[in-house]
């Protein structure tokens, strides 16, 4: 395409403007933003909390406890519909999913299945909300539909999300992210909230208050409770007595805390202590007035979360639909009573899984580190490409800084969330968006070396590269899509702007580029072009490279045996993000004292603590195992390491919290095994429909080859460095997987064009061909990834350290596995089989190296 019509000019402009109108709002505040016209585009990329520092909390419902109340309330249906229509029976218990029943007269099996048909009070047309099976000797079971209970259990999430959000803005949290996942759990996001302790007390509590009538009749009894009671601990009595009771409560609900429409913190007039005042609706005020009506001289109870705060005995019925909760509160726990009976009562209790909380230095930290190391990355590229390729770097870099500002632009668009490993994906996008600008002007360089006059070297140079460029490209995209799928937290944010990135280079490194090189050489007419300042591979090479084929596969398989030894012996040193356990990050005043932390971690109980220094003297890494006793006994462990840090070491900072339970370690932990295994299978498939398949078994046994190599150096690093194996982890192995495959298919394109091309040529010097004519865009495109990567491990900060060490030793390894492994493998697949679609021949072509 020499010739760019009006139009086509316009649009490529206009994109780039747009882009860059949509990118600016980053640079401005939020108030700024405010006063600006209405048609004017102010969305922003949202910060992650590891950069502006706040919380993240995973919680989920007990759908357990959600189905046990729910067969309650169908147990207690069943016995009224019985006994309404004078059917005697034997005995009503739960049993595994439904109630079971023993009619006392088998015969009245149909009068009792009629009578039971009419609790289901689903709409004619839709699915039955019972499922009714009678049985021999009078047993009949009724259990819950699963239609009804998925139902219930989605509708119970709904709830959960929405009081939860009430709850969340009642305390002032400002713009907080609050998402369902199904099936059972809530995502919390909760910007500057810098310790959730308290907010996890406000979120934790049910806050399910209701009113039952005590049973006075029988002495509580742990062995022998009642048919149709429960026994409760009583707290009324703790403030005096030291220690809660049990007591007798009817299980029957006489007034649901549903129907409160108003609950406030007051102190009693006459004792001076902090009370609840509440005020129910119409119905609710109706109910109350009936009850106390008909039980005065009784003890009526109300039940807050599973627990009676106050019995007290009705003198005379209460008709104003108001009353008093008073249960020994002090100031903040009736404030905090009242909050929570104002939002709502969860439908079911719920429990923390996960918990991460990062202060706010140290996101402010995290932000400085990240924009200098992108900073300082970009300059290198562009240095780069500038100095190797001359004007035609310059219009590379001009793409380079386009793609940057599109990526944040798409990224505002979406609305997206940038995270740190995020920022080293927009500087990795970087080094790799130049990609195709390198491949292109290499081809063209080929094209003008053998003496096409300058416009049709650049129209042949983009037409050659293309499918190149596309097969290279979208090997990468499919990686993040993987990374993305089965990714959590913050590593998926690492996939998004790696895939936006790579997919706005194939328009600014191709339609861009070559609009630039068309304006200019139209206007200046050059007669020969001149690509190259300074070459780091000369313009020809005739390496032997097959014949060091055994030594490098060879020293291959000893490297990757060893690695497999090390992963078995000793070992990955797994995170929490796949084990489960604690993590803090903290500050202290001063350089800190590693025995003392280590003594007073390990007096609470929690086994033992792992202390490393984490970047400067005063910064400690310290890691406990994950609790036994659950999700609960390890947000309790977490309490108790804060509280003995604020009191033993006044001065010390938390900066950071991990808390991470069994259930989501597990996850975590077979979604990373699941990401690469689809990877190499999506890989396998990609190459073998793109190539042949002895391209894709050779592109994915050299894979297999590179990553167990760099899970040995996950297992070197981690013994020698004290580096943890996480999510961070299974993203720097996909990255490496795309890089690698990506050079793969640059070979491979190459070698497939040379066997058509050369059909006569020994397939040994054909593909030592192959390689040498595509080794200046390998070394070139390793160059500007590693000069891309390199400051995230000077200047990127400790937590992006480990990431951007295995990304340099993953360039290297696959730059060389390229070579020596990935092109072997395809010369001892044979030449026939290699050969067999090859549709046309150019001659033999140029000299051929001497045989071995």
């Amino acid at each position: 395409m020499v010739y760019f019509s009006r139009w086509k000019i316009t649009a490529v402009i206009a994109v780039c403007i747009l882009g860059m109108l949509i990118a600016v709002p980053n640079l401005l505040s939020r108030d700024t933003l405010a006063k600006l016209p209405g048609w004017v585009p102010t969305r922003q990329v949202n910060l992650g909390l590891d950069l502006r520092g706040g919380s993240y909390l995973l919680l989920q419902i007990d759908l357990n406890t959600l189905s046990k109340e729910r067969l309650d309330g169908v147990l207690d249906s069943v016995r009224t519909a019985l006994r309404t229509a004078k059917i005697p029976f034997t005995s009503a218990e739960i049993e595994g999913n439904g109630v079971h029943i023993t009619l006392r007269d088998p015969a009245q099996m149909q009068d009792a299945v009629a009578a039971l048909n009419k609790l289901d009070s689903a709409p004619v047309g839709t699915a039955s909300t019972y499922q009714i099976t009678p049985g021999a000797a009078g047993d009949i079971k009724v259990a819950i539909t699963e239609t009804a209970a998925r139902e219930r259990a989605g509708k119970a999430l709904e709830q959960s999300v929405s009081i939860v959000r009430r709850r969340i803005d009642a305390t002032g949290v400002a713009q907080p992210q609050i998402s369902r996942q199904d099936p059972d759990r809530i995502l919390l996001e909760l910007p500057g909230v810098k310790d959730p302790e308290q907010i996890k007390k406000i979120i934790g509590t049910t806050a399910k208050m209701d009113f039952h009538l005590v049973d006075e009749t029988a002495a509580p009894d742990p062995a022998h409770v009642p048919p149709g009671d429960m026994l409760l601990m009583d707290d009324s009595m703790k403030g005096r007595t030291g220690q809660s009771s049990p007591i007798l409560v009817k299980r029957k609900i006489e007034v649901s805390g549903e129907n409160l429409t108003d609950a406030h913190a007051a102190t009693d007039q006459q004792t001076g202590g902090w009370v609840v005042n509440f005020k129910f609706d119409s119905v609710g005020a109706r109910k109350f007035a009936q009850v106390t009506e008909q039980n005065v001289g009784h003890r009526f109870a109300v039940v807050l979360d599973g627990k009676v705060v106050t019995a007290p005995n009705i003198r005379e019925p209460i008709t104003g639909g108001s009353g008093q909760i008073s249960g020994n509160f002090t100031a903040q726990d009736a404030a905090d009573t009242a909050l929570l009976l104002n939002a709502g009562a969860l439908p079911a209790p719920i429990k923390f899984i996960e918990e991460r909380s990062v202060g706010p230095d140290l996101g402010a930290d995290s932000i400085k580190s990240g924009i200098y190391a992108t900073a300082l990355g970009l300059v290198l590229v562009l240095a780069y490409m500038l100095v190797s390729y001359g004007l035609f770097g310059l219009f590379a870099d001009i793409a380079v800084v386009v793609n940057l500002v599109l990526t944040i632009a798409a990224l505002s668009l979406l609305q997206a969330t940038l995270t740190l490993p995020g920022i080293a994906g927009l500087l990795l996008s970087v080094g790799m968006s130049v990609d195709a600008n390198i491949l292109i002007n290499e081809r063209i360089r080929e094209e003008t070396k053998n003496g096409k006059p300058p416009f049709s070297a650049m129209e042949a140079g983009f037409s050659k590269a293309w499918s190149t460029i596309i097969d290279s490209n979208l090997t990468t995209l499919i990686k993040m899509a993987i990374l993305y799928a089965f990714g959590a937290g913050v590593v998926r944010g690492f996939a998004v702007t790696i895939f936006l990135g790579i997919m706005i280079s194939m328009f600014t490194a191709t339609v861009l580029v070559r609009l630039m090189m068309t304006t200019w050489m139209r206007r200046y007419r050059p007669k020969q072009l001149k690509i190259s300042l300074i070459r780091v591979v000369p313009d020809k090479t005739n390496i032997r490279f097959m014949k060091g084929r055994f030594f490098g596969i060879g020293l291959s398989v000893v490297l990757s045996t060893a690695s497999l030894i090390l992963f078995f012996v000793p070992g990955l040193n797994y995170g929490i993000d796949f084990v489960g356990g604690i993590q803090m990050e903290l500050k202290t005043n001063g350089p800190a004292d590693f025995a003392k932390l280590r003594g007073d971690i390990d007096k609470l109980g929690l086994g033992a603590a792992h202390l490393q220094q984490f970047g400067a003297p005063d910064q400690v890494l310290i890691r406990l195992d994950r609790q036994p006793g659950g999700d609960e006994a390890q947000q309790a462990a977490v309490s108790k390491v804060k509280a003995d840090l604020a009191q033993n070491f006044p001065g010390s900072e938390i900066r950071s919290t991990s808390a991470v339970g069994a259930t989501v370690s597990g996850e975590l932990f077979w979604d990373g095994m699941k990401a690469l295994g689809f990877a190499l299978v999506a890989m396998l498939a990609y190459i073998w429909f793109r190539f042949e398949w002895q391209f894709g078994v050779g592109a994915v046994l050299t894979l297999i080859l590179d990553v167990t190599k760099t899970i040995g150096f996950f297992v070197v690093t981690g013994w020698l460095f004290g580096w943890q194996f996480g999510l961070e982890s299974i993203a720097a192995i996909l990255a490496i997987m795309g890089y690698s495959i990506n050079d793969k298919v640059v070979v491979y394109d190459r070698v497939r064009e040379n066997l058509r091309k050369y059909r006569t040529m020994p397939l040994r010097e054909l593909i030592d061909l192959s390689i040498n004519e595509t080794l200046s865009r390998t070394i070139g495109t390793s160059t500007s990834v590693f000069l891309a990567t390199i400051p995230l491990a000077v200047i990127g900060g400790q937590a992006l350290l480990p990431f951007a060490c295995v990304m340099l030793y993953g360039i290297i390894l696959s730059t060389t596995s390229s070579i020596w492994i990935a092109a072997p493998i395809l010369l001892f697949l044979g030449e026939k089989k290699l050969r067999r679609n090859a549709t046309t021949t150019v001659g033999r072509g140029p000299a051929t190296a001497a045989a071995e």
